[in-house]
């Protein structure tokens, strides 16, 4: 067994690990730790992630990987968001197979071998409100939008033209008893988030809808 492999069993509880992390362990060279990392690489023991992140093989880890978990490690600061966001909470009736995550960076796409993970720049005032750090196995944590914020970025991201209730159930297929555990007041305080008219036309005519729903 490799020593990184070594390593990374002792101090790694969830099996995934950074470049920062491997220094902390070996204490040694720059070019000595890479060599290590490499080692480990070429025999199958460890799989890179991205760059300056890994996990061990799947032979050595006790429990699969945490996608929501890992994502803020592959881009950060980040949130998951979007399709991924809604998933989590209940609300799409298909498996997502891609980690949708909102950033304030340019976006990108990372196709890893733990799968596929999206990263879409939404401007923002601050990026954390309405975001949830959601407790995951072995002391993780997963940064995870609000229903409400994972729709208002999905209007952003792709830019839609929605202005109310209507389009969630058309395009995303929401329940609509979903839809209807979203107070108004929620919108209105989250509009002002938002620098995109698109999103705040979106969230001030989704609040109006939902207000007139509740109030039959």
């Amino acid at each position: 067994m490799q020593r990184i492999t070594e390593l990374a069993l002792v101090h790694s509880r969830t099996g995934v690990f950074t470049r920062v992390e491997v220094a902390a362990w070996v204490h040694g060279t720059a070019d000595a730790e890479a060599a290590l990392v490499k080692r480990a690489i070429v025999t199958g023991e460890v799989t890179r992630i991205c760059r300056g992140l890994y996990c061990l093989a799947n032979r050595h880890r006790v429990r699969a990987i945490d996608s929501l978990a890992v994502a803020q490690l592959i881009m950060g600061p980040s949130y998951v968001s979007l399709e991924a966001a809604l998933a989590f909470h209940g609300w799409l009736p298909e498996a997502v197979e891609t980690v949708t995550s909102v950033c304030d960076a340019r976006s990108r796409r990372f196709q890893t071998p733990i799968g596929t993970f999206r990263f879409d720049r939404v401007p923002q005032q601050n990026l954390f409100t309405a975001v949830c750090r959601v407790p995951r196995a072995d002391g993780q944590a997963a940064f995870v939008a609000t229903p409400l914020k994972a729709l208002a970025d999905y209007v952003s991201v792709h830019k839609a033209e929605w202005r109310g209730v209507e389009p969630l159930i058309e395009s995303l297929r929401l329940p609509t008893a979903c839809i209807a555990e979203i107070e108004p007041a929620e919108c209105a305080g989250l509009a002002a988030n938002y620098r995109s008219r698109r999103v705040r036309r979106f969230l001030v005519g989704f609040g109006r809808e939902v207000t007139r729903c509740r109030s039959r």
